[in-house]
C-alpha cells in the first residue's frame, strides 16, 4: 500500500450531494461456466444459492492435520451452469439500468480468470444476447416514445451536455443529411445478420415510474485499455491502429496516409468526476443503431491466440451509456432549455481481461508485455480495494492509488460515492485453473467488504406533473372540434370572403329592368350609381397607389435598414470570428499547457512515490534498528544483572577458598614449627644423654620383643595436637554434617578413628538428609598398591540450587592409609667380623628414624587438604 501522496492543486469546486449516512457494499456475484469436455476434473461446484466451494485437484491436494482441506466462499447470489442470460441480467443489471433512467450512475464489469466467461456474459452469443443488448433493449423500451430529435440534446467536450433549441437541431440534422459519410441505421434498414440475433429480445423489459414529463437522449462511446493507454474504438481511422505498414528493413514505411492511433487522456470534470477527452460519443435512437456501434467498436478491440483461449482479450474494453434528460416547459411543448435542469447519468459496462500466468498461456514478446499489463492493472485494482476496504473498517485515512492505472484513475468517482459498483466474478470450474480461481475468489470475498455512499436523488424541476398529455389532449380536443365545424378555413374561402367585404363598400346597383320604351329614370339612375362606383374606384385607386408607394418606400427603408445591419453583423462576425480564433489558438496553448503541467504532475506523483518508498524503507529500517537496540539494551541489562550475580557468587566463592587456603596455609606452617621443635627436642636428647659404651648388640628377636628400649626421641605424641590443630581449622563447630558411610566399607581397628560431631549418619544420600546439614562426607575405601586398605573422606558443602533442590560441591580429600610392619629395616644376616664399624652400624635399622612420626597437612590442591604420615630420618652421630 502507497502512502499518502501530495496532490497537484486544483480549483474549489461543487462536488455532486451524496448522502453520507447511508452506505451500500459493492454487490458481488458468482456466476459458474460449464465444463469444455464431460469427462474433465472439476475442482469448484455451487453449495446454495450464495456458497461455492472449492477444493484442491488431485495434484494439487493440500493437506492440514492429515485432513482434506476445502475452502467456502460466499456471495451476495451464486449462478449455476444452468443459469441462463435473462435470470442473471433481471438480477444484476436490470436494477442499474432502472437508476440509470432515474438519473443515477452505475458501473458493472466482468472479472476473472482468462477463458472463465467473462465477454460472454457481457456481450452473448447468437440467439442469446448478453447483458449488454438487454441493458439497451430495456432502456430503448421504457424511452422509447419520449425520445427527443436528434440534436436536441448536444454534448460538449468537458463531460457535460447542452440543450438546442428546435431551429439549431434542424440545421444540425440537415447538415448531417448532407455529409457523404455512412450513417447510423434506422428502424427501417436492414439489420446486420451478424449480430441480430443477439439483439432479438423478446422479453420487452420496461422500466418503472419513468418520468413522461421529460425528453431523452442516449449517447454511446466505447473505449480500450491497452498496455495502459487509452484508445477510442469509435474513432475512424484510415488503417489499423496497431497493425502499421513494416518494409524489409523492418522499419515502418513512411505513408502520409497512414494515421497512428492517438492515446486519449482523462481528465476530470468541474464534479470531480473523470472522463477521457477526445472521445468519440454518438448519439443512438434505437438498439439496432446502438448494437451496431459496438460492434464497429469490437471488431478493433485486440484480442489474440494463446494457449488457454482462442480469443483472448488482451485489453479491458469498457462500453459507456449515457442517458440525457431534460424537463418540458409549462405548456408541455418545447424543452426547458435551463442547463441547470438537464441530468446526465451514465452506465459503464466493463469487460476486464483476464489475469493470466504466462507459463501457462506461453506467451512471448507483444503477448508477454501484454499479460504483464493487465496483470499489474488487474493487481492496482485489488491493491485500491484493500485500501478502501482498511480505510472503512479501521478508520484509517490512507490515499487510493487511483493514479497507478488507467483503469482505477476513470472509475474513481463510483467507489467515490458517485453511483453504483456491482462486479459479476466468472469462474472455470476446471481443475487447471485451481489456483487463479483461488485467487480471484479471496479478491472477491474481499471486495464485499467494501461499501459505496449512496447517490442522492436528483432535484425535482418543480413544475406541474402530467403536462405532456396535458398538452396531447388539448390539442386532440381542439382538432376534433375543428372537424366538427367543417375542419378549418381553406385559402380560397378566405379570398372569397375579403372580395365580398369589398363590394359592400359599393352603393348598391338600381333595377334595371325596362318595361316601357319611355321609361326615363331607370337608364339614368344606372348612370348615376355607375359613376359614383367609378369615383369611388379612382378614389380607391389612388390610395392604393398611395399605400403601395408608402409601402414601397417602407421596404426600401428596411432594405437599406437591412443591408446596413447586415454589414454590421458582418463585421460583428468577423470581429467573432477572429475574437474565437484566438481564443482557439489560447485553448490549445492552454491545452498543451495542460498536458505539460500533467506529465509534470505524473513525474511529481511518481517522484514522491519513490521518496515515500524511500521513507518507509527508512521508517521501518529505524524501527527494525530500534526495536534491535533495545533488545540490545535489555540483554545487557539482563547480562550485566547475570555478571553482578556471578561476580557475587564468585566473590563469595573465593572468599571462601581465601580462608581456606589461609587456614592451611597456617595449618602447614604450625606443622613444620612443631616438627622442627620436635627436632630440636631429638637434638637436644641426643645432645644431652651421656656416652656409655656401645651396647651389645642384641638378636633379632629381642628386637621383636623390646624395640622401644633402643629409641631416645619421644613418642609420636604429636599426632593428638595435630589432630586439634584440624579440627580447629575445619570450622565444623556448629555445623552438621551428612556421614554418608556406604554398606560395603570395611571396618579398621586403626588408633585414628574420623569422629564427625553433630552427623547424620547415612547409607545413602538423600535429599531430606541434606536438606537439613550444611556440610557433606563420604567415606570411599580403596586397595592401595602395596595391597594395603586406604580410606578417603571425601568433604564438601552442601548449597541450595534454584531450583528447589539440593547441591554438594567437594572441597578437600582426608586420606588415612595403613602400613604393615614387615617393611621395616632389619639385619638379614649375622654381623661379618671383617666388615668395618660403618658398616655394622648400617645393619641395624635406627628406632628412632622409624619412631620418629610427624603430622603434616599439605594445602594448595583443588581438592583442599589431607592427611598423611611421613617417617623423619635421624641425622646419624658422627
Amino acid at each position: 500500500m502507497k502512502a499518502a501522496r501530495i496532490k497537484a492543486p486544483r480549483r474549489p469546486a461543487l462536488k455532486k450531494p451524496s448522502n453520507p449516512c447511508v452506505k451500500d457494499p459493492v454487490g458481488v456475484y458468482c456466476r459458474v461456466r460449464p465444463l469444455s469436455l464431460p469427462d474433465q476434473e472439476c475442482c469448484i461446484e455451487v453449495i446454495d444459492e450464495t456458497t461455492v466451494q472449492i477444493h484442491p485437484p488431485e495434484g494439487y491436494r493440500v493437506f492440514r492435520n492429515g485432513e482434506y482441506r476445502e475452502t467456502q466462499y460466499s456471495f451476495k447470489e451464486v449462478f449455476g451452469t444452468l443459469v441462463i442470460q435473462k435470470q442473471l441480467f433481471d438480477v444484476v443489471a436490470k436494477p442499474l439500468v432502472e437508476d440509470l433512467i432515474h438519473g443515477k450512475n452505475g458501473l458493472l464489469f466482468t472479472y476473472g480468470v482468462t477463458g472463465s466467461g467473462k465477454t460472454h456474459t457481457m456481450t452473448g452469443s447468437p440467439g442469446d444476447g448478453g447483458l449488454l443488448p438487454r441493458c439497451l433493449d430495456m432502456i430503448f423500451n421504457s424511452i422509447g416514445p419520449f425520445q427527443a430529435k436528434r440534436f436536441v440534446f448536444k454534448l460538449d467536450d468537458k463531460n457535460g451536455v447542452n440543450v438546442q433549441c428546435e431551429v439549431d437541431a434542424l440545421l444540425e440534422r440537415q447538415k448531417r443529411d448532407a455529409m457523404p459519410i455512412p450513417k447510423t441505421p434506422s428502424g427501417k434498414r436492414q439489420i446486420d445478420p451478424e449480430f441480430a440475433d443477439m439483439i432479438n429480445v423478446q422479453d420487452h423489459c420496461k422500466a418503472e415510474e419513468v418520468d413522461e414529463d421529460n425528453v431523452y437522449g442516449v449517447f454511446v462511446s466505447y473505449i480500450e485499455i491497452y498496455n495502459n493507454y487509452i484508445y477510442d474504438l469509435l474513432e475512424e481511422t484510415p488503417f489499423e491502429p496497431i497493425k502499421p505498414k513494416w518494409n524489409n528493413c523492418n522499419t515502418p514505411v513512411r505513408n502520409g496516409d497512414f494515421i497512428p492511433p492517438q492515446s486519449k487522456i482523462l481528465r476530470e470534470d468541474q464534479n470531480h468526476n473523470m472522463y477521457v477527452t477526445g472521445c468519440t460519443e454518438v448519439e443512438v435512437k434505437s438498439t439496432e443503431e446502438a448494437f451496431e456501434v459496438f460492434w464497429r467498436g469490437q471488431k478493433k478491440r485486440r484480442i489474440a491466440n494463446t494457449q488457454l483461449n482462442r480469443e483472448s482479450s488482451r485489453s479491458h474494453s469498457v462500453f459507456i451509456i449515457k442517458l440525457a434528460q431534460a424537463p418540458l416547459d409549462a405548456d408541455g411543448d418545447n424543452v426547458l432549455q435551463e442547463k441547470e435542469q438537464i441530468t446526465l447519468s451514465q452506465l459503464s459496462l466493463v469487460d476486464l481481461a483476464g489475469s493470466e500466468r504466462t507459463n501457462r498461456t506461453k506467451a512471448e514478446g507483444n503477448r508477454l508485455r501484454e499479460a504483464g499489463n493487465i496483470n499489474q492493472s488487474l493487481m492496482t485494482l485489488r491493491t485500491c480495494i484493500e485500501v478502501l476496504r482498511e480505510n472503512q473498517m479501521y478508520g484509517t485515512n490512507k490515499m487510493v492509488p487511483y493514479r497507478d492505472s488507467k483503469l482505477t484513475h476513470l472509475f474513481k468517482n463510483y467507489f467515490d460515492g458517485e453511483g453504483k459498483v456491482r462486479m459479476i466474478v466468472c469462474v472455470n470450474p476446471k481443475a487447471e485453473d485451481y489456483e487463479e480461481s483461488l485467487q480471484v475468489m479471496r479478491f472477491a470475498e474481499m471486495t464485499q467488504e467494501v461499501e459505496v455512499a449512496r447517490p442522492a436523488d436528483r432535484p425535482i424541476c418543480g413544475l406541474t406533473p402530467g403536462r405532456r398529455f396535458r398538452n396531447q389532449a388539448f390539442r386532440e380536443e381542439l382538432q376534433r372540434k375543428l372537424e366538427m365545424r367543417g375542419g378549418p378555413i381553406s385559402g380560397e374561402a378566405e379570398e372569397q370572403a375579403f372580395s365580398e367585404l369589398f363590394l359592400q363598400n359599393f352603393p348598391p346597383l338600381p333595377s334595371c329592368e325596362l318595361l316601357d320604351i319611355n321609361d326615363d329614370q331607370t337608364l339614368p339612375k344606372v348612370i348615376e350609381v355607375l359613376e359614383k362606383r367609378h369615383k369611388l374606384r379612382q378614389m380607391l385607386t389612388e390610395e392604393i397607389a398611395k399605400t403601395v408607394l408608402a409601402f414601397k418606400t417602407i421596404l426600401q427603408e428596411f432594405d437599406s435598414n437591412v443591408a446596413s445591419k447586415d454589414n454590421y453583423i458582418q463585421g460583428k462576425l468577423s470581429e467573432k470570428d477572429k475574437i474565437i480564433a484566438e481564443q482557439k489558438m489560447e485553448l490549445e496553448r492552454l491545452e498543451k499547457k495542460i498536458k505539460t503541467l500533467e506529465y509534470k504532475i505524473d513525474i511529481l506523483e511518481k517522484t514522491t512515490t519513490i521518496y515515500e518508498e524511500d521513507k518507509r524503507n527508512l521508517q521501518q529500517e529505524l524501527e527494525s534498528k530500534s526495536q534491535k537496540l533495545q533488545r540490545q539494551a535489555s540483554d545487557k541489562r539482563r547480562m550485566e544483572a547475570r555478571l553482578q550475580g556471578m561476580v557475587a557468587e564468585t566473590t563469595m566463592k573465593w572468599e571462601k577458598e581465601c580462608e581456606r587456603r589461609v587456614a592451611a596455609k597456617q595449618l602447614e606452617m604450625q606443622n613444620k614449627l612443631w616438627v622442627k621443635d620436635e627436632k630440636l627436642k631429638q637434638l637436644k636428647a641426643i645432645v644431652t644423654e651421656p656416652k656409655n659404651e656401645k651396647p651389645e648388640r642384641p638378636s633379632r628377636v629381642r628386637d621383636r620383643e623390646k624395640p622401644l628400649q633402643r629409641s631416645v626421641s619421644p613418642s609420636p605424641a604429636p599426632s593428638a595436637p595435630a589432630v586439634r590443630l584440624r579440627r580447629r581449622r575445619s570450622r565444623s563447630v556448629g555445623e552438621r554434617w551428612v556421614d554418608h558411610k556406604p554398606p560395603s566399607n570395611v571396618p579398621t581397628e586403626t588408633v585414628m578413628q574420623p569422629q564427625v560431631p553433630h552427623a547424620i549418619t547415612v547409607v545413602a544420600a538423600s535429599e531430606k538428609a541434606l536438606a537439613k546439614c550444611d556440610k557433606y562426607m563420604l567415606t570411599h575405601q580403596e586397595l592401595a598398591s602395596d595391597g594395603e586398605i586406604e580410606t578417603k573422606l571425601i568433604k564438601g558443602d552442601v548449597f541450595k540450587t534454584r531450583g528447589g533442590g539440593q547441591a554438594v560441591q567437594f572441597t578437600e580429600i582426608e586420606t588415612l592409609k595403613q602400613e604393615s610392619p614387615t617393611g621395616r629395616k632389619r639385619r638379614s644376616s649375622p654381623p661379618n667380623p671383617d666388615q668395618p664399624e660403618d658398616a655394622a652400624d648400617s645393619e641395624w635399622t635406627d628406632v628412632e628414624t622409624r619412631c620418629s612420626v610427624a603430622v603434616e597437612m599439605r594445602a594448595g590442591s583443588a581438592l583442599g587438604p589431607g592427611y598423611q604420615h611421613h617417617a623423619q630420618p635421624k641425622r646419624r652421630k658422627p
